[in-house]
């Protein structure tokens, strides 16, 4: 509660929102947000919830010439939960559309650290750990999460969802859980795995990496095995039932998680009738790596022969571009290697970890944790016996506790994604919260560095209970003093988002513009006309469908050495009636070289050869932004400018071109 009440004044301050017109509100939400939450606006204005469904699969009052079924391909289920919601809870008498929405939002952020709360805790044994990992996750907002710059992006409605997935998963995987505890466990697990599913799109592949920590889980711990194919059961049944309420998705079927499960369950058949401990079973788990592996291989392969999908090539494009197994001039590919959230970590990012002391924290505890359990596999190899029932705090083997072990491999494998790509730090450092945090309040890992040094001065027992409370009590003292004073400040602060251009443009479209007119620009900026006005457009920010990739390459000509008269072509066999072009695109002074819009249009066009540094210029047209601004011959033939302000200039595409000079 106190999370939800901080992110929503924090967002008020930010954006002095309650003293906003409806208009300005909306412009708040950029992009791809400003598409998610158009839908539910639709949804309210719907006459019935059956009717608005049905707007929504067959829509063609979005992008132009184009039916596509958004409920699927953009997943809105947030919103038609919200809209059923909102409607039926009758909060239309009580307050407006937009606070419900992001309310319900920040709402499930704080489900979120409340589950992360509970999951240290439950590792550590201590409510401490939990304080710990909610002050860290709070501290490193910027990092944890990217609930402030876009709050209905798909990702802040499901990662709440998975983090009670893992907060289950932890407590189902603990050695000393009781029967009532472990149904509980296993029914919230279910229920959370399918409602992840269906709220993002990718999630598939974050449970993929789930699996395979439980495989390897699997491997180092015999008698977790059957605790470990339940989880297997309840990603097949949320893979089967998302199939089916989500239209068909053969992207669920074709996805590696079903595969490596599969491949899962016919290993497991294999060994059934092999004795544990004996030679033959050490030798099946040698080579239980190398069938996994060549069954999920072979059965992904068989799937995608024998079911239709469409797979985000472009996506396999991309990862070939970022290893640099391949080279491409094509403008969407290096349009996404010059993002920001898809390349490697900034130096930043690192700095920040570690000024918020998390960052040490995190890699003591993980590197001892990893030793311990390396130790204790060794150690069960070499004996053929498997892990203790009960582990004692005398004991020091914090390696032997699997809920310890899937956590330490699961932080590993998200944090090697994050290293390669930024946007992926989202998953990790949350975990990395969690992890640190639990590791400083648990009196097991003091006890198993100690019993490594062979501390014998001081009973180790009695030194691992107190500085399992008073580090983790210095660390929250200092974490005060120096970051509470900033995030009361960040309150305290009335900060002003101030756009009057994008105001004024919003405001001529609503009153000059023909309702059937059909509107042409960035696709960030068609995202927020579809949200304020309700009108047509070419394109849209969503980069999940190759047709919808295209129609973006295709509208940024506008900003190529282009011909007028291929520009008209491009913009007519669209149906656009009017042109938007962006002042801040056309005159973009990029930080990164090469990575400027027009830049990479000149490359992909082939108009900039760089040859040792030196550019080449091959295009006899000058830049179309800049060239139809002068209003001469040929450009005027085909477009007449109606409306511009100082950042956007709006032209109308001409119905009947006649050739003056």
């Amino acid at each position: 509660m106190m999370y939800a009440l901080y992110l929503s004044a924090y967002h008020e301050r930010k954006f002095w929102f309650s003293n906003r017109q409806e208009l300005e509100r909306e412009i708040t939400f950029q992009g791809d947000s400003a598409i998610y939450y158009s839908y539910y606006k639709d949804m309210l204005k719907a006459p019935s919830f059956e009717r608005g469904v049905y707007e929504l699969t067959h829509n063609n009052k979005t992008v132009s010439l184009k039916t596509i079924n958004a409920v699927q391909q953009m997943s809105l289920y947030p919103e038609l939960i919200a809209s059923v919601l909102y409607q039926a809870t009758g909060s239309n008498e009580i307050i407006e559309p937009v606070y419900f929405y992001i309310g319900i939002v920040f709402g499930l952020q704080g489900i979120y650290v409340t589950a992360l709360f509970v999951t240290s805790w439950l590792m550590s044994g201590t409510w401490l750990a939990g304080m710990l990992t909610v002050a860290w996750f709070i501290i490193n907002r910027v990092d944890t999460t990217r609930i402030e710059y876009s709050i209905p992006l798909r990702e802040n409605w499901a990662l709440p969802y998975f983090a009670c997935q893992v907060a289950a998963l932890t407590g189902y995987l603990k050695s000393n859980l009781n029967s009532y505890g472990e149904r509980f466990c296993y029914l919230l697990m279910s229920a959370s795995t399918y409602t992840f599913m269906m709220m993002w799109e990718y999630s598939h592949y974050l449970l993929f990496l789930q699996a395979i920590s439980l495989f390897l889980l699997d491997s180092f711990s015999l008698e977790q095995s059957e605790k470990v194919h339940e989880v297997y059961k309840i990603y097949i049944f949320s893979l089967f039932l998302g199939y089916l309420l989500q239209f068909e998705n053969s992207a669920l079927l074709v996805s590696p998680l079903l595969s490596f499960v599969i491949a899962l369950m016919l290993a497991k058949c294999l060994q059934l009738n092999v004795k544990k401990g004996t030679f033959v079973a050490k030798i099946m788990k040698v080579i239980n790596f190398y069938l996994v592996c060549t069954l999920t291989v072979t059965l992904n392969i068989i799937m995608k022969m024998f079911v239709p999908h469409k797979e985000n090539g472009h996506m396999l494009k991309f990862l070939e571009v970022k290893f640099g197994l391949n080279m491409t001039k094509n403008f969407t590919m290096n349009w996404l290697l010059c993002q920001e959230s898809l390349q490697a970590p900034s130096q930043e990012f690192f700095l920040r970890l570690t000024q918020s002391s998390l960052l040490p924290f995190y890699i003591l505890v993980l590197i001892t944790c990893f030793l311990s359990m390396i130790q204790v596999i060794f150690r069960r190899i070499n004996s053929g016996k498997s892990l203790k029932e009960t582990i004692t705090l005398e004991d020091g083997q914090i390696g032997e506790r699997p809920e310890i072990i899937y956590h330490v491999i699961h932080t590993i494998l998200l944090g090697s994604l994050a290293m390669i790509i930024e946007g992926l730090k989202y998953l990790w450092t949350p975990y990395v919260c969690m992890l640190a945090a639990f590791g400083v309040c648990s009196p097991e890992l003091w006890m198993t560095l100690f019993k490594w040094l062979r501390l014998r001065t001081v009973h180790p027992v009695l030194l691992a209970l107190i500085l399992s409370m008073a580090v983790p009590t210095i660390i929250g003292l200092s974490l005060w003093k120096e970051f509470f004073p900033r995030l009361m400040t960040e309150l305290m602060e009335l900060q002003e988002f101030y756009d009057p251009d994008t105001v004024e443009l919003m405001t001529w479209i609503k009153r000059q513009a023909p309702v059937a007119a059909v509107f042409a620009g960035s696709p960030q900026l068609m995202g927020v006309i579809k949200l304020c006005t309700g009108w047509m457009v070419t394109s849209l920010p969503l980069y999940n469908d190759d047709d919808l990739l295209k129609r973006n390459e295709d509208i940024y000509q506008i900003y190529s050495k282009r011909s007028a008269e291929d520009i008209y072509k491009i913009l007519t066999s669209y149906k656009a009636n009017y042109l938007i072009v962006e002042d801040a695109i056309c005159n973009e002074v990029g930080t990164v070289r090469g990575c400027r819009v027009k830049d990479l249009l000149d490359i992909a066009n082939g108009h900039v050869v760089c040859e040792e540094g030196d550019k080449i210029t091959y295009s006899k047209h000058g830049r179309f932004c800049h060239e139809v601004k002068i209003n001469y011959s040929p450009y005027v033939n085909y477009f007449t400018r109606v409306y511009w302000n100082r950042s956007y200039f709006v032209y109308k595409i001409n119905t009947v071109i006649s050739f003056q000079s």
